[in-house]
């Protein structure tokens, strides 16, 4: 299995997205927690914010850093995923699954053209 889904889209900020008709979940690339290392904590308090592309919707903390998040599409966001705030680690252990970060509205679904497919974003690491 590849590290990078090919029915994921990509942003060069290293999130991916999955999206489901009108709404679309979010998180990080495997690249991104390789690259921060262990993960001990997500910090996301824009549940109910419409948060525009490029903006910053979180933070997640690493043992040796602490990265800003940012949104790889404009939505409003829906939900923020519990379980990371007992087992942060689940961003490194499965990251396309159990260790997607935000759940979104989906405002501007043309904005999603611009990211790259698995490929493209293989290719730009």
């Amino acid at each position: 299995m590849s590290n990078y889904p090919a029915n994921l889209k990509y942003s060069k900020e290293h999130e991916w997205v999955r999206v489901e008709g009108d709404e679309a979940y979010i998180g990080i690339t495997y690249f991104a927690q390789r690259e921060l290392g262990d993960i001990v904590y997500v910090d996301v308090a824009t549940v109910g914010d419409q948060i525009e592309k490029d903006a910053v919707f979180g933070t997640v903390e690493a043992v040796k850093t602490v990265s800003d998040l940012f949104m790889p599409v404009s939505g409003k966001v829906l939900e923020f995923n519990e379980d990371l705030n007992n087992e942060p680690e689940q961003v490194n252990t499965d990251p396309y699954g159990k260790g997607w970060m935000i759940k979104i509205a989906l405002t501007n679904k043309a904005e999603l053209d611009e990211l790259f497919d698995n490929a493209a974003y293989e290719a730009q690491l």
